[in-house]
């Protein structure tokens, strides 16, 4: 279990990294707001990590099912993370703090109890 925690956090960290580039891009250089941006990093991010922790983490087979179970969720999450933000006006970065750390533990469980249960 320890391994696979190890291993999903790195996979977290390049997740994170690709997140935080894409919600830069889409904030700053387009101009939308924190819950699009939010959003739109995630989308980016969340397919690299789903292939990623299915391959590598998990060691499972990577289905649609699987892929839409985890981006549905993780997507709902990032929307709710970026709404609630733009409601409080809070700064982005925060943002981006706060959903990195929410979907980091919350992603591990809800990957490993639903979308990857009974694999590694």
């Amino acid at each position: 279990m320890i391994k696979t925690i190890a291993k999903y956090i790195v996979v977290g960290g390049f997740n994170t990294l690709i997140h935080w580039i894409t919600f830069a891009i889409i904030y700053y250089a387009f101009g939308h707001n924190q819950m699009i941006s939010n959003f739109a990093g995630f989308c980016v991010a969340v397919t690299f990590s789903f292939f990623v922790n299915a391959k590598w983490t998990f060691e499972s087979e990577h289905t649609k099912k699987r892929f839409l179970l985890y981006v549905g969720f993780m997507g709902t999450l990032a929307l709710s993370c970026g709404y609630f933000a733009e409601r409080i006006d809070l700064n982005p970065i925060f943002t981006l703090i706060i959903f990195s750390i929410i979907s980091l533990f919350i992603g591990f469980i809800y990957s490993k109890l639903v979308v990857f249960k009974g694999e590694k």
